[in-house]
């Protein structure tokens, strides 16, 4: 590894310390407030430097794109609610059974999941206390990678028919046969409409009648990589 100055070394530090304690990494507006850095400008600047060190890998325009190369391949489970890393007390297995649309809707078959799998993802009881009926997806697409869901990460659902506005849920679309991962919103004075919002600041909203929306499912863990 190549020498590192004092303030380079602060930064993979906090880096570390932020993510051990929140489950992903800093914005660059909270590496300037909590280093003292004085503007995103020049917290820019030195994490290029670590960069070009191969010391961490920068997503452009994503909210938190900051991966410490020394982290990856680590995988952690997280619950969308705190995004934090869980502490074990418990283990069981979800099995995973398909892959969702993070981005353009993807082609399903409109009938239930089939629950024959031979691919799991391990959970903690800190992530979800019940695991009765859990399902695991693959995502494809980047529709949400401002709330921290990437292409080839996995999402795991609970199986449900009703959204509030806000959840990010696995909903079937009646008129294409198709089936995506977004936030949902009613809209209108009856509800009438269904917004299905993506996490990404470049991506337009899914307009949708809601007769024609079916929701299959609600996140209640991610599984990805930690930075």
């Amino acid at each position: 590894m190549e020498m590192l100055s004092k303030r380079q070394r602060e930064y993979l530090d906090y880096l570390e310390k932020f993510s051990d304690e929140h489950g992903y990494p800093p914005t660059y507006a909270e590496l300037a407030e909590g280093l003292n850095a004085g503007s995103k400008a020049v917290v820019a600047h030195h994490l290029n430097q670590l960069a070009a060190k191969g010391l961490l890998k920068i997503t452009p325009n994503a909210a938190r794109g900051i991966k410490l190369s020394s982290r990856q391949g680590q995988k952690v489970a997280v619950s969308p609610s705190n995004g934090h890393i869980p502490v074990s007390t418990g283990r069981f297995r979800v099995p995973v059974v398909g892959t969702i649309a993070g981005g353009l809707p993807l082609p399903v078959l409109e009938s239930d999941f089939a629950l024959r799998s031979e691919e799991f993802v391990e959970l903690t009881r800190d992530v979800c206390r019940e695991e009765q009926g859990l399902y695991a997806l693959h995502v494809k697409g980047n529709s949400m990678i401002d709330a921290l869901i990437h292409d080839g990460d996995v999402v795991v659902m609970r199986p449900a028919a009703q959204a509030e506005n806000g959840e990010m849920v696995a909903v079937w679309l009646a008129d294409t046969g198709e089936t995506t991962l977004k936030r949902f919103y009613r809209e209108g004075e009856k509800g009438e409409r269904v917004r299905l919002q993506p996490e990404n600041r470049d991506m337009s909203p899914i307009y949708v009648d809601a007769s024609r929306v079916r929701v299959q499912g609600r996140v209640v863990a991610v599984v990805r990589r930690v930075a």
